[in-house]
């Protein structure tokens, strides 16, 4: 067994230990505290490591410099949830570690998984015991101590991951939300998955030819709910090859042959890319993005004659296009994050600029809110991201960011960011905007109705499979056998006597003459309150509801 590891053994692992975590996903997503039908730990963490894996695909070198880079890189990029930005940070440190190193030993290791420890957890604000850091931290701390007493990596990792699988079944000791909820940490659970993987290449258990087949992780036009704007954020940066170069070839000589046109095919993706070059001997079609449009045309006229052709400067149209998103950039832009048309469509009715699908099962990664911020044309950007498993990934998407000062405003639930959209006020100044949206959501009580997945005892209530369950963001409120009884129940403990008015988003799954019906109850039971309902069309919960 080997006694320290190069860069190819080092790609090897990270790619084994996404699909060991791949494997079992659905096994670390069940492992919710709340028996609500979104849990996405899993699914997150393996979508942050494909992400990186999706980048050591596109490094060449093996050079552990490089791949390091590329690792630490990669998982910034994909990062979602909470649970996958703190992996990320422990990526991060791991590779700031073992990326100055010609070869990894046990003790250099032992070093990264100390130093990853450290740089994720200074990337949360109030870490928690009992965590996936907690047990990545008791990994590294006996790696650390007994990393001398190892000379063979296989055995060095089979006692951490041993030392990992302890530290997890204390983490119902350590939270008591676990030991209620009868489940292991799931973060926790998804860290040894991957370590599991590092460990079948050190005992040099073979990978599928394939490696490993990554699911798309890149959201399709279809995910954004769009903005009020049709600019799409270009960078001269982006652009390789300056003149799009079209022609038809006619008149084809006597000595040209489909053989010809398939060489001139061959040469043209030479120079330059998004290449077509189809036809027969009669008329040839040709289009490429080059530099050199001039050996473009000398190739074609060896088979025959040019007819119209055209050559466009895409830099300068793309310096065009730059000013005058420029002239026309504002200073303060909002982006949202949702599920569900109908809250999409409220955000955008509240001059909203930008939003994007989110929420939970389907947590957006750190890339792809840069990525929406950077098509916000403002020079201060608010995000809001309405689930509190955002809000971590929103904030390390500043890093990401070029030519805007993000301000991430840490709105938990969705009547939490349509009070901070509704305290924007154009006059006032971006730190005056932050200070008010802040305030804003402090004001808001907010709750959703959905149905427990499995049978367990969790904050002093005794569920069943199937039975429907009130809850704000931080406990379960309310039971019931009626979606209608459960949420009056609901609204009854997060009621105070400040409160005036009730508002009501009924989701996909319910009729609006149910929703309607439902709010005549709410009224009838607290008449002291105004009552309005609204279609959110959002997946999972029955109805969220505000109380302002």
């Amino acid at each position: 067994m080997p006694k320290s590891l190069g860069g190819t053994e080092f790609r090897k692992m990270i790619i084994s230990g996404a699909k060991v975590l791949e494997i079992n996903r659905s096994k670390v997503d069940s492992l919710n505290v709340f028996p609500v039908p979104d849990g996405d730990t899993g699914t997150n963490m393996s979508l942050t490591i494909q992400s990186a894996v999706k980048e050591l695909s596109l490094c060449s070198s093996n050079r552990l410099s490089e791949l390091c880079d590329a690792v630490s890189k990669g998982a910034l990029k994909g990062a979602r949830g909470n649970s996958g930005v703190i992996l990320s940070q422990l990526f991060r440190g791991i590779c700031a570690e073992i990326k100055n190193n010609e070869e990894i030993t046990v003790k250099a290791f032992a070093k990264a998984m100390e130093n990853g420890t450290k740089v994720a957890y200074a990337a949360v604000s109030k870490p928690k015991e009992g965590t996936m850091l907690t047990v990545a931290r008791l990994m590294s701390e006996f790696a650390r101590q007994s990393a001398s007493r190892y000379r063979d990596f296989s055995q060095f990792l089979e006692a951490v991951i041993q030392k990992g699988e302890e530290a997890l079944a204390q983490t119902p000791e350590l939270l008591p939300v676990l030991k209620k909820a009868g489940v292991v940490d799931a973060g926790g659970m998804g860290l040894l998955c991957i370590y599991r993987g590092f460990l079948s290449v050190v005992n040099g258990e073979e990978l599928p030819e394939d490696e490993m087949a990554l699911p798309e992780t890149q959201k399709s036009d279809e995910d954004v709910f769009g903005d009020n704007s049709d600019i799409i954020n270009l960078d001269l940066g982006e652009i390789e090859f300056a003149y799009c170069t079209e022609f038809f070839i006619i008149n084809l000589k006597k000595s040209t042959t489909l053989a010809d046109i398939d060489r001139l095919k061959e040469k043209l993706m030479k120079i330059g890319d998004c290449v077509i070059c189809i036809g027969d001997l009669e008329l040839v079609k040709v289009h490429v993005h080059t530099n050199n449009p001039g050996m473009a045309l000398q190739g074609a006229l060896e088979l025959g004659e040019l007819d119209r052709v055209k050559i466009e400067n895409m830099l300068e149209q793309n310096r065009a296009m730059r000013a005058k998103r420029e002239a026309e950039k504002k200073e303060m832009g909002m982006l949202a994050i949702c599920a569900g048309e109908g809250i999409a469509a409220i955000f955008k009715d509240l001059l909203v600029d930008r939003v994007i699908e989110g929420g939970q099962t389907m947590n957006p990664s750190a890339e792809d809110i840069a990525d929406a911020v950077q098509k916000v044309n403002a020079e201060h950007v608010f995000v809001f991201p309405n689930n509190k498993n955002i809000i971590l990934a929103a904030e390390q998407s500043k890093a990401l960011v070029t030519g805007r000062t993000v301000h991430v405003i840490p709105t938990k639930n969705i009547p939490q960011g349509f009070a901070a959209a509704l305290a924007f006020n154009s006059e006032a100044t971006a730190e005056e905007n932050k200070t008010d949206m802040i305030h804003a959501i402090d004001n808001v009580r907010a709750g959703q109705v959905t149905y427990a997945v499995r049978s367990t005892n969790v904050n002093g209530f005794s569920l069943k499979e199937g039975d429907i369950i009130g809850l704000d963001d931080k406990k379960i409120l309310a039971k019931g056998k009626t979606v209608d009884e459960t949420l009056l129940a609901l609204v009854d403990k997060l009621k105070d006597s400040s409160h005036e008015i009730i508002t009501l988003y009924y989701g996909k799954d319910v009729a609006e003459e149910d929703a309607e019906a439902l709010a005549e109850k709410i009224a009838e039971k607290f008449p002291d309150c105004d009552v309005d309902y609204h279609f959110g069309g959002q997946p999972i919960y029955y109805y969220l509801v505000s109380l302002e």
